[in-house]
């Protein structure tokens, strides 16, 4: 064959009897293991390089599925990895090319010199399966790499001063990155997108005019600047105590798994569970919560109670109240959540609260708890709601008004959050009427901080003190406001330990 050096041959007879056939990242795991070879291809592999020297398109197709660590053999991941130097650089990849690139690399020697590449010529006549062969080496590579974080998962187990719950979500980590690679998204051409894209907004059209894009909190105005809680976005709801974040965060969890049958994770790290459910039954009923505590409710409010609490008993909403939640059970939690019940909505009450992994400071801590819940809202394509304590500098100015500044001391929520959500009742500072004139009683202010992707500004909400309840609230008419209930006044303050 010409511009092939067949005094290369020894040399690769040679390289091929030195070839490691245990190649697995820790060299423990080979221990572990013996003598077993990992899942691998040989054929595949050199039918894929042969592909990928006759023809450029099998170099864009393979690059879709896999890269130079799918291939199990070495001398396989330098010849891949000096073919898609060629390609990126517009040269053309032939026998003469890519040997003159190995050469150039000093590397020629090592994968078997030209007769090797000329093996991988001759053996494949034809591309025609080069993505096949692709997805075979991406298959074997895949099992690799369980193996690989399997061993690795043993190791690590077996060393005494390593931490359970932190191996748990390090093992799930390994093996939702190898899950990601797998599924890894190709291109799609406009003609198709285009085509899905007027299917959706077809979709969209033909939904309730209440319908959003993201999962809707059940409150009309907020919904219509939020479009609904998108998948993958961090929200933060921050305000000072007494002003209603885990009534507020209820009434959301409560409108996306009452009314729009979505499925909803509720962590509460302040109040047990069964506190969340009276809250639930109170609102759900409208007979006073601290009733319900006390067990001083009349028969025609048990007889409510009886009525309604069916409809609540099916809502697909999950509550957990473990104390000293961490930031890895959380995470794990998540993730069987969304593998076993399919949650739609993650809420956190509250995230100063979450037990902080060791930092030089409480900012640090607070910055790594911030930026955990982010990633956990990406890789479960899910938005999370987290409740935040805002510090006491709102109470020393006149404007009480909650800003984004406010949160710049609590390590990088702000930075994090896609949407930051401030609650804001006037009436709790004695203020009477708002700058329209409007009376402040029974309201809140609903204040959109920051949108990443949309506009900010703000909402008014219906707030039952007694009941702990938010609803719509026409300002204009006041005409949707819930009935109140006949129990006499009673609000219990919301107490709670400042952030910092």
């Amino acid at each position: 064959m010409n511009n092939i050096n067949t005094n290369s041959k020894g040399n690769y007879n040679s390289k091929r009897g030195n070839t490691n056939l245990n190649l697995l990242n820790n060299p423990k795991v080979g221990e572990i293991l013996g003598s077993k070879i990992p899942p691998h291809s040989d054929d595949a592999e050199k039918a894929l390089l042969g592909a990928m020297i006759i023809d450029k398109t099998a170099i864009s197709k393979s690059l879709e599925l896999i890269d130079s660590d799918s291939f199990y053999h070495e001398r396989h991941r330098l010849i891949f990895d000096a073919i898609i130097s060629l390609y990126e650089r517009g040269i053309s990849v032939d026998l003469l090319t890519l040997s003159e690139e190995l050469n150039k690399r000093k590397i020629l020697d090592k994968i078997g010199g030209t007769y090797y590449l000329a093996e991988l010529n001759d053996a494949t006549p034809t591309s025609a399966n080069a993505e096949f062969h692709a997805r075979i080496v991406q298959e074997k590579f895949i099992k690799r790499s369980l193996i690989n974080a399997a061993g690795n998962i043993l190791i690590n187990n077996y060393d005494e001063s390593t931490d359970a719950l932190e191996e748990v979500d390090r093992a799930e980590s390994q093996i939702f990155e190898i899950a990601e690679k797998r599924f890894a998204r190709s291109f799609v051409d406009l003609n198709t997108l285009t085509h899905q894209t007027i299917e959706y907004i077809n979709q969209l059209v033909e939904r309730d005019i209440k319908s959003y894009t993201g999962v809707p909190s059940g409150f009309r105005d907020l919904d219509e600047l939020l479009g609904g809680f998108q998948n993958s976005d961090f929200i933060v709801i921050a305000a000072r105590p007494s002003m209603g974040k885990t009534a507020l965060a209820l009434s959301i969890a409560r409108n996306a798994a009452v009314d729009a049958n979505i499925p909803v994770a509720f962590f509460s790290i302040e109040m047990s569970d069964m506190q969340l459910v009276i809250r639930l039954i109170s609102a759900e009923t409208k007979v006073n919560s601290h009733k319900i505590r006390t067990g001083k409710i009349s028969q025609k409010d048990l007889s409510a109670i009886v009525k309604k609490i069916g409809k609540l008993a099916k809502a697909p909403m999950f509550i957990d109240d473990s104390p000293a939640l961490t930031i890895t059970e959380l995470r794990a939690k998540c993730r069987r959540l969304k593998a076993e019940h399919g949650i739609r909505l993650i809420l956190v009450d509250y995230l100063q609260l979450i037990h902080p992994p060791k930092a030089e400071s409480r900012e640090r801590e607070i910055s790594i708890i911030s930026s955990s819940l982010k990633q956990i809202a990406k890789e479960l394509n899910i938005p999370v709601i987290a409740l935040a304590q805002l510090n006491r500098g709102v109470e020393s100015r006149a404007d009480k008004r909650p800003m984004l500044s406010d949160l710049r001391e609590s390590g990088s929520i702000e930075q994090d959050a896609d949407v930051v959500l401030f609650i804001y009742r006037p009436e709790h500072y004695g203020i009477k009427t708002y700058d329209d004139q409007l009376p402040t009683e029974d309201t809140a202010e609903i204040i959109i901080g920051k949108q990443r992707n949309g506009p900010i500004g703000s909402v008014r909400l219906y707030f039952n003190k007694d009941l702990t309840r938010f609803d719509n609230l026409d300002t204009s008419r006041r005409n949707d406001i819930p009935p109140e209930t006949n129990d006499s006044y009673y609000y219990e303050e919301e107490i709670e330990d400042e952030p910092f």
